[in-house]
């Protein structure tokens, strides 16, 4: 399954639910699961734009999961506990597009260039569960790990909307930082 089959597969089901979020829970926060996360967003954002009702502020897309990446293969170069590790992950949702911050990773971690390459090219190209989807031949993906990775998204966002201070997490947004119309980065959510 090619990221162009989950597109066409993913974006007529994410329009029919930001139409129903759009037309009966416009004040809700939206987090978009739904890869290509790159394009899914920019759908759901359409959508309540053409309902009036479009506030970018609450429109997340999730890509927790490249951070979950990231951290597992710190960790595992590192000897690590992957939950000691949190490499903020920037740019995009796809391929390329995916930038870890390694050299901002708690706790600081160094490694020559060679491996650092090798360990970019990792986390942008383990994207979305692929190798997984191409073991079971299309049948499914990484369900648990985006579970986790949604949940641990959401989890915070609760957590800053009920008053918890400081709560950080990167998400695909519309940004007004960068000459790109949308861009994951550190937010402050709470």
């Amino acid at each position: 399954m090619t990221r162009d089959d989950v597109f066409n597969t993913n974006a007529t089901i994410v329009a029919t639910l930001a139409t129903a979020c759009a037309q009966h829970c416009p004040e809700a926060m939206i987090c978009i699961i739904a890869n290509p996360a790159n394009s899914t967003i920019l759908i759901t954002s359409e959508v309540f734009k053409k309902h009036g009702v479009y506030n970018p502020s609450k429109i997340f897309g999730v890509t927790t999961l490249d951070i979950v990446k990231a951290n597992t293969f710190v960790a595992e170069l590192k000897n690590l506990d992957p939950a000691g590790v949190n490499v903020p992950v920037i740019s995009g949702h796809a391929g390329k597009t995916i930038i870890p911050l390694i050299s901002q990773c708690p706790p600081k971690v160094d490694f020559p260039q060679d491996q650092l390459t090798t360990l970019t090219g990792r986390i942008q190209e383990a994207e979305a569960g692929m190798e997984v989807v191409k073991t079971k031949a299309g049948a499914g993906s990484a369900t648990l790990s985006m579970a986790y990775a949604s949940a641990w998204f959401v989890f915070s966002l609760v957590d800053a909307m009920n008053g918890k201070r400081g709560v950080v997490e990167c998400s695909f947004v519309k940004s007004q930082e960068t000459d790109c119309t949308y861009f994951s980065t550190p937010l402050l959510l709470g």
